[in-house]
């Protein structure tokens, strides 16, 4: 759906940001501003790319809000911004403010008890070193594994996971280089509808996401603001854009620059 695009093709948005007094720039993390890393704690962003989101918070009047599957409370410390940006993890069940502040959705003792049952069970049979647990969600990651490792790992973790989602009403989702049990409530889409609750319908927003889970973003934003796909190559997508990183996303990044007068 989404085609690829030079910075001069998203013009028209650009002069809505332009003409606004406040805007709101929604941005995934890991492989849309950051590569993916095997080590999540040494994934650090594009370079250049901190720079530029640290000129936006500064000089933009624009609301930054980062997103994350992961844990929001890991993401301002590889950002190293002077400002730090609003996080929201965990798909929308941690809430990071930029001064601080935490706000953790309330998960039910049964959710919490059948993601442990899984944390266990994925434990018995090897996969500790593949697993990220968070708050509502456990997570078998596989990226960089040799092809037979990631089909053992993955038929393992379905094996394990596919009755547990059955029988407490759990999600399973299936990410670029893994997949994971969680709560419904936690999806990139019900964290937009959250923030576009809180943004009056005039404001310029847009969103931009790299995996699987973003397309339920893209599509609860397509009608309201921009979204892009960011990623080396193009694939399916509900996304109205699809930028190459880093160069497209630096390249929208300055033009977002450009257009709120926030440039040197």
């Amino acid at each position: 759906m989404s085609h690829a695009v030079s910075v001069h093709d998203i013009r028209p948005f650009f002069r809505l940001v332009e003409a606004a007094t406040s805007r709101v720039l929604l941005i995934d993390y890991d492989g849309t501003i950051a590569p993916f890393h095997a080590d999540r704690s040494r994934a650090i962003p594009y370079p250049g790319v901190a720079q530029l989101l640290d000129r936006i918070i500064k000089r933009c009047g624009t609301r930054v809000v980062v997103l994350t599957g992961g844990s929001a409370t890991r993401i301002p410390s590889l950002l190293g911004l002077d400002l730090a940006p609003e996080v929201w993890g965990a798909y929308g069940l941690e809430r990071l403010y930029p001064d601080g502040r935490y706000a953790g959705a309330e998960i039910t003792n049964n959710d919490l008890d059948a993601l442990a049952k899984a944390e266990s069970f994925l434990n018995e049979q090897r996969l500790e070193k593949h697993l990220e647990v968070g708050p509502g969600g456990v997570a078998v990651h596989w990226r960089g594994l040799k092809p037979h490792e990631v089909m053992e790992i993955r038929a393992s973790a379905y094996r394990i996971l596919n009755p547990i989602a059955a029988g407490n009403g759990l999600v399973i989702a299936e990410f670029d280089g893994g997949v994971e049990l969680r709560v419904p409530s936690a999806s990139a889409g019900d964290a937009i509808r959250s923030i576009l609750l809180e943004t009056d319908v005039e404001t310029p927003i847009a969103y931009l996401g790299d995996d699987t889970p973003d397309e339920d973003a893209f599509r609860v934003l397509n009608g309201r603001g921009l979204t892009a796909l960011v990623r080396p190559q193009q694939r399916f997508t509900a996304a109205e854009f699809w930028l190459r990183p880093p160069e497209d996303l630096i390249g929208f990044l300055k033009g977002w620059i450009g257009a709120c007068g926030g440039a040197e």
